[in-house]
């Protein structure tokens, strides 16, 4: 009986214990609102003139700017690979040898066949000329009647005769000559050379696909070339930022191979399609590379400046306070009815731009002063404030203000 009348003496003081805490409340649980027409201690911050952008981030990659693989036109055994991944490779330099015995020969046999066509061309002419001096012969004979018109057609059909024989060979020699033409060019793609018509005279041998003694087929890819001194950065945007998007926007790029280190760029091209799978559109930019740091495949971040306004009057994001449904600030101005120096705090609606970081542009109306930035959830407006000194006054303007530690300062600290 002791000890259950005990523990029932244990759970009334309890009880008690948690109806006093009920009905008193915490002192430490929530601030105390301040009495009716009090002051309220508010920090503030200036309101500025300064730029401000609207930037997006966006994430693509970095692809060259130029790039194409190197192949024969001619297949046979690879004898010679003169270029490796990495090379510096200047514009008509030799890049492989393919063996070119067989195509040599071919030359070789194209050249001895128009050799024998000219001196076929040559002995039908000399034919035709015998032909007409006989025809004109016969001519002068039969006008003198001394041939007859037999003797004269047959000297006539004679001369067409070798006249036509003769144009065969000439045809016969072009014939030759462009087959050995073929031949030499057939033979020239043995010889795989670095050839591009735009950009600079050097490139970046960007892969190998064979190695020297391999037996390739024309059109087999040996190398491939990029060019990077400008590389392309591909990004895709959703169809909220598509219609902000310019050419000629700048950009800042980073990678992970560069912490810290920002490249410059401009949006180049845009496309003038979304996907309907992704919502998505494909946009470019042209990323100068000098230095050569940057490499095709680099997985880049990229921010674009969709808008920027120089000389905006620009507050704090945490001024920003909303009464009645509407955005605006507390602009702090004199009491010019009270006995000592005060100040009362002005709700001034406002219509927000650029929000950069902490910092928001103000649209409507034109600010000047210093407006709330810390306790303005306790104001309405035409409140009492005291402007206490916090962290948007600058070390100066503390030093200022409360001089010695021990002297009286106007300010709450």
């Amino acid at each position: 009986m002791a000890k259950k009348l005990t523990a029932m003496v244990a759970l009334a003081g309890v009880a008690g214990l948690v109806a006093w805490r009920a009905l008193t409340g915490d002192a430490r649980a929530a601030p105390r609102a301040p009495a009716r027409g009090a002051p309220v201690a508010v920090e503030v911050s200036p309101v500025r003139k300064e730029a401000v952008r609207d930037t997006r981030s966006f994430t693509g990659t970095l692809e060259a700017r130029s790039r194409f693989v190197v192949a024969p036109k001619a297949a046979g055994r690879l004898r010679k690979l003169a270029v490796d991944i990495g090379d510096t490779v200047r514009r008509g330099a030799l890049v492989a040898l393919v063996e070119d015995d067989e195509y040599a020969l071919a030359v070789e046999q194209a050249s001895a066949e128009l050799r024998v066509a000219e001196a076929n061309a040559e002995e039908s002419r000399s034919a035709l000329e015998a032909a007409r001096r006989e025809l004109d012969r016969v001519r002068a004979l039969q006008a003198k009647r001394i041939a007859s018109e037999a003797d004269l057609d047959a000297a006539t059909a004679q001369y067409e005769s070798r006249e036509a024989k003769h144009r065969l060979a000439l045809a016969q020699v072009e014939q030759k000559r462009a087959a050995l033409r073929a031949a030499e060019v057939r033979l020239s793609y043995t010889r795989v050379e670095a050839t591009w018509e735009d950009g600079g005279d050097a490139r970046v041998v960007g892969e190998r696909f064979a190695d020297a003694g391999a037996l390739v087929a024309a059109g087999t890819p040996l190398v491939s070339f990029i060019d990077i001194e400008s590389l392309r950065g591909v990004v895709h945007v959703v169809e909220r930022d598509y219609s902000r998007l310019r050419p000629g926007q700048p950009a800042e790029v980073s990678v992970d191979a560069f912490p810290g280190r920002v490249f410059q760029g401009r949006v180049s091209r845009i496309a003038p399609l979304v996907k309907e799978g992704t919502r998505q559109a494909r946009v470019e930019l042209d990323v100068p590379n000098p230095e050569r740091l940057l490499k095709p495949g680099m997985f880049a971040r990229v921010r674009i400046a969709l808008e920027s306004h120089e000389g905006a009057t620009v507050v704090p994001v945490a001024a920003v306070a909303r009464r009645s449904g509407r955005e605006g600030v507390f602009l702090v101005e004199p009491d010019p009815g009270a006995h000592a120096p005060a100040s009362r705090a002005r709700f001034v609606p406002v219509r927000v731009g650029i929000v950069q970081g902490e910092n928001a542009e103000i649209l409507e109306p034109e600010l000047a002063g210093e407006v709330v930035t810390l306790g303005h959830h306790l104001l309405e407006d035409g409140s009492r404030v005291i402007v206490a000194s916090g962290p948007s006054d600058s070390p100066q303007d503390r030093r200022d203000t409360r001089g010695d530690p021990g002297e009286p300062t106007g300010r709450r600290p």
